[in-house]
């Protein structure tokens, strides 16, 4: 909606389908899109990044296989992604979001430490607001990690990925 040109790297190969998801997504968004269908995630990046530098984008989305803390050669996967991006990508601003499922739990504090330790985090977002989850944990997890939230999902389409905005969170906490 800036008028900037984006890329987005599927950096999730894990998933079945994860890629072709993405890809309808790029073409809604009107975004391009490097994608290699089960390559090594990390070699997915370093293309992306390549591909950015060599065409001038303003922005690369990375998108990672979601992944559970304590799945140790997932996290070292993610481990060796951010390796490139800092090898590759020194010098550009970089944002590393921590995506939480408005179901989480209480888990999800632990889950925040532990990819903090592994990407320094720098912001949360919640998803799937739009059930009856009330994801109060993202609270905790931006209290404790001294992170900002920055976005909210409350649906399926574009535009249901909302700025957070603290003083609607919290009233609809006690709706």
């Amino acid at each position: 909606n800036e008028g900037k040109k984006v890329l987005i790297a599927a950096g999730d190969t894990f998933r079945a389908a994860a890629e072709e998801q993405l890809d309808i997504w790029s073409k809604r968004a009107g975004a391009d899109i490097v994608r290699r269908d089960k390559a090594d995630p990390a070699s997915v990046v370093y293309e992306a990044i390549q591909k950015a530098k060599n065409e001038h984008y303003d922005v690369i989305l990375v998108d990672t296989a979601g992944r559970l803390q304590n799945k140790y050669n997932l996290m070292e996967e993610l481990k060796k992604i951010k390796s490139v991006i800092d090898k590759n990508a020194s010098e550009n601003l970089r944002e590393c979001m921590l995506v939480l499922d408005a179901n989480t739990g209480q888990n999800g504090l632990q889950q925040a430490k532990v990819f903090a330790d592994a990407v320094n985090l720098t912001s949360v977002a919640l998803t799937k607001l739009d059930g009856s989850a009330k994801g109060a944990i993202v609270l905790a997890v931006a209290k404790e990690m001294k992170l900002p939230v920055k976005l909210v999902g409350i649906g399926e389409k574009m535009e249901d990925l909302k700025d957070f905005n603290s003083d609607e969170f919290i009233q609809a906490l006690f709706e």
